[in-house]
């Protein structure tokens, strides 16, 4: 049931274990689709989008799929309250773009632990997106391609033999890939580098984006980088260009939290320790001010500062604490303050031990 998905802030990413998990929070593989007797999404009447998402929730309801894939829930957003499209949104499994508009015409798909979320009628008629935890971007691809193999059974694909995948905007054409890792990077903003590593990416190849996306901030030090071209390289160069690349920042970050450690050891303990006194203790937080502490925690975790902590209480602290989940929680719209006095109990419980 779309309800269960809805009712708990846990999900398949925020495990916080695997490569790099100390750094890479997560790895996402997303594929558009378009079907080739359609026109798209943006020009197609609600019978037809309705028609759309009908064929792609057969598609994956067979029992072959089922025994290989796993089993899928839709729904289609249109049925769902904008509170609950918004957690979607915070899980990250569909975006916001999708989100808005009432939802008309528009559906989702997700495997029972939310590692696959198929946005229907979004930009393209399909965006299948894999989501795992820590850098592990050949895994998501490999499950991918499998969700992809199942629709592409049952469905005709928009797909040209010189140009690729055909899709809504010609930014994506070709593999129709878009590859993208989260990264928590503190060290390389305190120190001031992170914009020099930015535009370096951008030179490659690559973007970097906000906590949701394109067109959204960073926050927390959270920051989402993706390969631009779709069109001409094979799908696993564009993940093991994305992947070395990672690493690299990887060692950047790295070298920045040695120096950090090196010549501001005490500025940057009073930072960690600070941050969880006031976690641990406030009353009233905003949602900016809890998502900076908590980018200080994950630091001190990773440091070695802070023991009694997990990155996947941390992670589940990101999806928990904003602000459409504290309104479920609550079972009512509130208002700011209220929310700000929900969010500083919940954290308070989630450290109480560590």
């Amino acid at each position: 049931m779309m309800q269960d998905h809805l009712n708990t802030a846990y999900t398949k990413w925020m495990e916080g274990t695997g490569p790099y998990a100390h750094i890479v929070i997560s790895s996402r593989i997303r594929l558009a689709r378009n079907l080739s007797d359609y026109v798209f999404p943006y020009l197609q009447s609600p019978e037809k989008a309705r028609e759309v998402i009908g064929l792609a929730r057969r598609a994956l309801s067979t029992p072959g799929v089922r025994q290989k894939i796993g089993a899928f829930t839709s729904a289609a957003l249109k049925g769902l309250s904008p509170l609950d499209r918004q957690i979607l949104v915070e899980k990250h499994l569909i975006s916001p773009q999708h989100a808005g508009d009432e939802g008309e015409g528009r559906g989702i798909i997700l495997r029972d632990d939310e590692a696959v979320s198929v946005m229907v009628n979004e930009e393209d008629h399909l965006r299948i997106q894999v989501l795992f935890p820590a850098l592990q971007l050949d895994a998501a691809w490999e499950l991918a391609n499998q969700v992809d193999d199942a629709l592409e059974s049952k469905l005709e694909f928009a797909y040209d033999e010189q140009y690729g995948y055909l899709t809504c905007c010609p930014t994506n054409v070709g593999t129709g890939l878009r590859a993208s890792v989260m990264m928590h990077l503190p060290a390389l903003v305190m120190t001031n580098q992170a914009s020099r590593v930015f535009t370096a990416l951008a030179k490659l190849g690559l973007v970097v984006r906000g906590l949701y996306g394109e067109g959204t901030e960073a926050k927390g030090n959270l920051f989402q980088i993706s390969n631009q071209i779709t069109l001409g390289p094979r799908e696993e160069e564009i993940n093991g260009n994305l992947t070395a690349v990672s690493k690299q920042v990887i060692e950047q970050e790295e070298l920045a939290r040695e120096s950090l450690q090196k010549e501001k050891g005490a500025r940057l303990k009073d930072r960690v320790f600070r941050s969880y006194g006031i976690l641990t203790n406030a009353y009233i937080i905003s949602s900016e001010e809890a998502m900076d502490l908590l980018s200080n925690l994950r630091l001190g975790l990773d440091l070695g500062l802070l023991r009694n902590l997990d990155n996947r209480t941390l992670n589940e602290l990101l999806v928990r604490t904003r602000p459409a989940f504290l309104q479920k929680l609550a079972g009512r719209e509130t208002d700011a303050f209220n929310r700000d006095f929900m969010r500083a109990a919940i954290i308070r419980e989630a450290l109480a031990g560590s």
